[in-house]
Formats: structure tokens, C-alpha cells, sequence
């Protein structure tokens, strides 16, 4: 599945303002690392790859797990971000074309990444090389294909689920991927459920409504982005003069493939 070359968000632009993310979900986001904890135990991972690190909050919580780690991103300001909040091993590439020997790593693994990946099944076929017998990859992310999940964003902002259709590979199309690339097993699970709520004015106040805050608002244009803001205002404005507030809501779920070989 390759994607358009002209719709990449660009991460060093973005890096300054990423990590509000993991403050504005904190306490929420506790499934994906459970299951990536997870995976190093069932795996008996020693060296972790994590492949569009960012800023590197995932590899800072493997680290507390004994782990050898490295981080590879093709933002530098992410790397840079990622350096001085203290991930090591860190290079700077793209994912089709891993830079490092095969058979290096016992578990690779990308955290809401693979829908900005050129082409996510050369990615897959490239990570398992990378991969030692009795290893893993496991790939994260938002699952909008399942019709189930619902978020403000898509409503107040058109074009953006679409657009989302168009760049996430559905959890379906990842297994087979991986078992196209020769994984012995392949585990499809939801890790995490994000759900908030907010009322009238409140959500004018949310930092999740930055233009740089989602990867969905920074590829929109200014004029895209302040028509969507308009509609906000004006939802809250046609509710406040019958005296009720609009509801604000996210429910969406974060999806887990895990290809594992045997040992």
C-alpha cells in the first residue's frame, strides 16, 4: 500500500508541540504499553527496535525494562526531541530501507507510525528480516475502517476521515501482510480504548485542537483547518442561544498486530 509522497506531515515542524499528546492522555494510554511490556516478556526481547520513534516516550518506558534500545525516525527535530529526553541509540532514516544488519533485533515494533510509511507491506517485509528466531513485530494504531469508533475531529473537520481511510491500513490488510512475509503466528487485539468528553466552550481550550497537535489537522490547509474551527464556534453558539452546550466526544480504539516466528 503505497501512499501519496505529497501528503507527509512534517515532523520537524511538528516535534516542539508532540508530547502533549501523552499530557493530555496520561493515565489513558496505560494498554499499549501493557502490551508492549508484554511482548518483551512473552518474547524474551533483550534488543528493541522501535521504528518511527518520534520522540522516543515508548522506548523511555521499555528502558525501565532492561532493554537494549533504538529509536529510527526520518524527523531529526523528533530525534533531537527524542536525544534530549534521554532514548539512546538513535538513527535517522526511512522505514522501507532499515539500516541495520538482519537478524539483529528479538522485537520490532511502530506506535501509531505505519500509516505515515510510504509503503507499510515493504516495511513489514523489511522488519522481518531484522528479526532473530522466536522474535516479534508489533504495529499499533487507530483502526478507522471499523465503522465503530466516533471523534469530534471527523465531524467538525470534513475530509479528515476520508483522508484517514485512505492512509491506515486496516488490521485485516496488516495480517496478511505479515503472514505474506513468513510470520509463523499472527495476533490481532485492540490494546486501548481512548475515550473524553467535552462540553461547550471547553473544548476551544483543548490542546488536542492545535493544528499540530494530529497528524488529521496538520495536513489540512490554514483555510480547511479554520473553516473546521468555524463550525465549532458556530455548533457552541446555536446551542448556548436555546440554553443547551454541545458534546465533544472521543471514543476511538487503538488496534495491535503482532506477527511472531518460531524459535
Amino acid at each position: 500500500m503505497k501512499k501519496d509522497p505529497q501528503r507527509r506531515v512534517d515532523y520537524d515542524q511538528v516535534a516542539p508541540v508532540y508530547d502533549m499528546r501523552f499530557a493530555y492522555y496520561a493515565g489513558t494510554q496505560k494498554g499499549i504499553g501493557a502490551a508492549l511490556v508484554d511482548l518483551v516478556g512473552q518474547v524474551h526481547a533483550h534488543h528493541v527496535l522501535e521504528v518511527g520513534c518520534g520522540t522516543g516516550h515508548w522506548l523511555r518506558l521499555l528502558a525501565l525494562h532492561g532493554c537494549k534500545l533504538h529509536g529510527l525516525d526520518l524527523s531529526l527535530g523528533m530525534l533531537c526531541r527524542a536525544r534530549i529526553a534521554g532514548a539512546a541509540n538513535l538513527v535517522q532514516g526511512g522505514a522501507e530501507a532499515l539500516p541495520f544488519p538482519a537478524a539483529m533485533f528479538d522485537l520490532v515494533f511502530c506506535v501509531s507510525a505505519l500509516h505515515h510509511f510510504a509503503d507499510a507491506g515493504a516495511f513489514i517485509r523489511a522488519a522481518r528480516l531484522l528479526l532473530r528466531p522466536g522474535g516479534a513485530l508489533a504495529i499499533i494504531g487507530l483502526n478507522p475502517h471499523s465503522g465503530r469508533d466516533h471523534w469530534y475531529l471527523y465531524d467538525c473537520f470534513p475530509g479528515t476521515l476520508q483522508a484517514d481511510l485512505g492512509r491506515y491500513p486496516s488490521p485485516g490488510a496488516i495480517v496478511d501482510w505479515m503472514i505474506a512475509a513468513g510470520f509463523d503466528v499472527v495476533r490481532w487485539q485492540e490494546v486501548e480504548r481512548l475515550r473524553d468528553r467535552r462540553a461547550g466552550r471547553d473544548i476551544l481550550a483543548e490542546p488536542m485542537l492545535h493544528k499540530n497537535s494530529t497528524s488529521q489537522l496538520t495536513l489540512l490547509t490554514d483555510e480547511e483547518y479554520s473553516l473546521g474551527i468555524a463550525r465549532i464556534r458556530a455548533a457552541i453558539a446555536n446551542t448556548e442561544a436555546i440554553g443547551e452546550e454541545p458534546v465533544f466526544s472521543v471514543d476511538v480504539s487503538l488496534q495491535m498486530v503482532a506477527g511472531l516466528l518460531e524459535k
